[in-house]
């Protein structure tokens, strides 16, 4: 999740670098709003050269694949041929290669290098990148087939080379276009029934099975048509997929338009190994199938001519971009190892020749090596060979020495960790001269010493204010007094908002306002509730959640009496965000400091276990308050009606907090769909890869937490509605509750003929805890016409019933029925307490199991 910083903060710690007058460059990981950039450019279709001078207007994000920016085109030049779609004041989409994020470099690079032994081809190699932006050019056409119309898969018009952030990119058309809108849905039974291609009347959800099918026809039409490694980036289920293809805001309202495919660029390799989703595995056999072990983005020329071929018409004037395609793509291939692809192949002199001069370019590209450098190696394959094997011929020094020095030095094995550091070090001090003058005036000066430190400062300050560990006004403190830095970094390893907690002052303060004082004033003040849901709405207008007529009609509603009513309760529920939590820490904390016997080890296990139980638990203390609180409210205003569904929703943990959004749903239905949306996903975007905006486990939170309890509701109506004309019936739960007794002494009676000694329920328990439970199903099933609470109620009653005469059965059944075990029981001593105490037990465990499967029987899909 974005988080704001200050621009200005960051160009003036990129002056402070420069005023430290180093020799090596700054370090950049991405470029500013405001940066203008100058390219040499390829133009894809056809193939022409120019110049641009592009002005950066926003960071858009990004993932593996690499970082997108929003950009202005100022100037264009063509320098050979004609470069097409380009327009001076324009808005173009320019995608660098690189992953913002270094640690979704490295995890990137590792995939790809485990599949194919080298560099990320994308980022290193510009063949790579013009034969996947030739790929896109020829589906763009198809899908102009499929869909009616080309604008449903995005235009690529340039590729590039960054020489600053060292890697290849694209210069695309740009998308106005948002993520999907969550829509209030009451009936996810028929939309999980539904498969694109199906019939859709009367289904909702129309913005989510829209794009559902379009994904899945574009996956179809690139398959079709041999790009089956690419199409794996619209598969459904690998979700994460989704964000990958967006809706023109152009086409809004419709639900049905505007769709539009935005990303081809794969970012992690696929082997049977590495998958990383559940599509994944289905792709992995599919793969071994047509004799591909590593997937990524390789094509299948042989369909490709046989599509064109066949629809000639639709892909004129393209023969020689397809031949340059060809081309593009085997220089591509022949620049890797790729032990899978080449195999045998590897023995060949022109291939080998062909990789050594791929790993070249790379270096080039990614400024591992300056032109003195980078000419040498040109000239001497066994110098290339080198280089390239340096890492390796470090790594092997420890070895040697671990080996060839003789008994169990201590000294010897510590070695094995120098080399990970030391190798890239000293492979990027052989490849550049300005690194080797850097690193050489810091051992021999120690003024250039101190300002390099002062200069590697602003770099990791700038890392930090991006990533929201320092304020603005910090950042700058930080660098211009570099002790504070060495303060701050032991707390740096920490999660950002901990370390900040702990640093900032102003923000320690903030952090416990909005815990413990912030609810106060929500629930006291009207102004405040106004102005705290007036900021989230305005956030959601930002993030698209709200077209602004929404936002627009839910701020003429705010002064209604049942809104305010509802932020007041909403109020309550934030203040209770930190009750369970508390209450779970002082149960552990109480029960560690009455059982002093126990070791800080033992202690430690204990408390995990008390609370990770206690969240178990479908209710909690939080919850609790929150159920009481509503309950109030009923009593106060003796009101019902208005409290039905978020009076059985408060007391559940989790889905309590959307209770009163969900109650709002046909009466304020914009307000509630984006509350439950805005509460309901918040978190999900802090989950790895798959918590990504607009991917799939987004909506399905947002589904499980607000459109499935409308959807229980719908099941509730209509299994009323089907039982309306049945007579109500009572006698099932005393009957279930007597066969529900004797099925158990039947399962005492076979555990003691098969196992040859009495049965307590700690020996039985895995088989009897089905008795209850399917009491009460039945008791729901066979209950008639009867009310659904009283079908619940009478379930619980059978169940309880069920348990109370087992427990009697426990205690008096051995006198006439030897294989039951009252020790197994665990009777006590005391007779009076043994007779009150087991069946009652029992009759609270068998009850809760029979609400269960009550509450399951009333709330599972209506067949009919």
């Amino acid at each position: 999740m974005a988080v704001p910083y200050s621009v200005e903060t960051i160009r003036a710690l990129e002056r402070k670098f420069r005023e430290q007058g180093l020799f090596r460059p700054f370090r950049r990981r991405r470029y500013e709003p405001g940066a203008v950039l100058h390219y040499d450019i390829r133009g894809v279709l056809p193939d022409g050269r120019g110049r641009v001078t592009l002005e950066i207007e926003r960071f858009v994000g990004g993932g593996y694949a690499g970082q997108v920016y929003k950009t202005r085109l100022l100037e264009i030049e063509n320098t050979e041929g004609e470069v097409r779609g380009f327009q001076k004041g324009q808005a173009y989409a320019l995608k660098i290669l690189i992953p913002a994020s270094g640690m979704s470099r490295r995890i990137r690079n590792l995939f790809y290098a485990l599949g194919f032994q080298g560099p990320f081809s994308l980022q290193v190699t510009p063949a790579a990148g013009r034969s996947q932006a030739l790929w896109q050019k020829f589906i763009r056409r198809a899908a102009a087939m499929e869909f009616g119309s080309p604008d449903g898969v995005v235009d690529i018009i340039a590729t590039l080379v960054d020489h600053d952030l060292g890697g290849c990119g694209e210069i695309s058309e740009w998308v106005d276009g948002r993520l999907w809108r969550f829509e209030v849905d009451d009936d996810l039974d028929a939309r999980r029934a539904w498969k694109p291609g199906r019939p859709e009347e009367g289904l909702g959800s129309t913005e989510y099975r829209t794009k559902r099918a379009f994904m899945d026809r574009l996956v179809k039409m690139m398959r079709q048509m041999g790009a089956v490694e690419l199409a794996r980036q619209y598969e459904w289920w690998s979700l994460k997929s989704q964000p990958n293809a967006l809706k023109r805001t152009a086409s809004d309202p419709d639900p049905n338009a505007g769709l539009v495919a935005v990303d081809f660029r794969a970012g992690m390799a696929l082997t049977p190994v590495t998958p990383q989703c559940p599509a994944d595995i289905k792709l992995v056999f599919q793969g071994l199938a047509r004799g591909r072990l590593v997937q990524f983005d390789k094509g299948d020329f042989g369909t490709l001519e046989k599509f064109v071929s066949e629809h000639s018409e639709a892909f004129a004037g393209m023969e020689a971009a397809l031949a340059e395609l060809k081309r593009e793509d085997r220089a591509y291939r022949d620049s890797l190892i790729d032990l899978t692809y080449h195999h045998v192949r590897l023995f060949g002199g022109r291939l080998r020749h062909s990789i050594m001069a791929g790993f070249r370019e790379s270096w080039r590209i990614r400024n591992m090596t300056d032109e003195r450098t980078a000419a040498r190696l040109d000239k001497s394959g066994l110098l290339s060979l080198i280089f390239l094997l340096w890492p390796f011929l470090i790594l092997a020094t420890p070895a040697l020495l671990i080996f060839a020095w003789p008994g169990p030095v201590w000294w010897k094995y510590p070695l094995w960790l120098v080399p990970f550091f030391l190798a890239p070090f000293l492979r990027r001090l052989w490849g550049r001269a300005d690194l080797r003058r850097h690193y050489a005036k810091m051992a021999m000066s120690p003024a250039y010493f101190l300002r390099a430190g002062r200069a590697r400062i602003a770099e990791a300050l700038i890392r930090w204010h991006r990533a929201g560990r320092v304020t603005a006004e910090r950042a700058l403190k930080i660098a211009g007094q570099p002790w504070r830095y060495y303060l701050h970094l032991p707390l740096s390893v920490l999660p950002i908002g901990f370390h900040r907690f702990l640093t900032d002052k102003a923000y320690f303060k903030e952090r416990l306002q909005i815990m413990f004082v912030r609810p106060v004033r929500l629930f006291f003040n009207a102004e405040e509730r106004e102005k705290w849901l007036l900021d989230m709405i305005a956030q959601g207008e930002r993030n698209r959640m709200l077209l602004p007529v929404e936002a627009d009609r839910i701020r003429a509603q705010i002064k209604e009496p049942y809104i305010q009513k509802y932020l007041k309760s909403l109020a309550v529920h934030v203040a209770t965000l930190f009750v369970s939590e508390t209450v779970y820490v002082t149960v552990a904390l109480v029960y560690i400091l009455t059982h002093p016997d126990l070791t800080w080890q033992q202690a430690t296990l204990h408390a995990g276990v008390i609370v990770g139980a206690l969240n178990l638990l479908p209710v909690s203390p939080g919850s609790l308050v929150r159920g009481v609180y509503v309950v109030g409210l009923m009593i106060k205003e003796r009101n019902f009606r208005d409290y039905n569904i978020a009076f059985g929703l408060s007391f559940l943990k989790m889905i309590g907090y959307l209770a009163f959004p969900i109650q709002m749903a046909y009466r304020y239905p914009d307000l509630a769909r984006f509350m439950a949306g805005h509460w309901a996903t918040e978190a999900v975007h802090f989950v790895p890869v798959f918590g990504e905006r607009g991917a799939w486990l987004e909506h399905f939170v947002f589904d499980a937490f607000y459109n499935y309890p409308l959807t229980i509701r719908r099941r509730i109506k209509r299994r009323a509605d089907l039982r309306a004309h049945l007579k109500p019936r009572s006698w099932p739960a005393p009957l279930l509750a007597l066969g529900g007794v004797g099925l158990l002494a039947l399962l005492h009676f076979a555990y003691f003929n098969i196992g040859g000694r009495m049965a307590g329920f700690g020996s039985v328990w895995w088989l009897a805890i089905w008795v209850p439970f399917l009491a009460g199903v039945f008791t729901c099933l066979w209950a008639g016409g009867m009310r659904a609470g009283k079908r619940i109620f009478q379930g619980t009653l059978a169940g309880g019933a069920a348990g109370l005469l087992y427990g009697l059965l426990i205690i008096l059944g051995p006198r006439f029925f030897p294989f039951l075990d009252p020790a197994g029981a665990g009777l006590g001593a005391t007779p009076v307490l043994t007779y009150f105490k087991l069946p009652v037990q029992y009759a609270l465990l068998f009850g809760l199991l029979a609400t269960a499967g009550a509450l399951i029987a009333e709330t599972r899909k209506v067949n009919s």
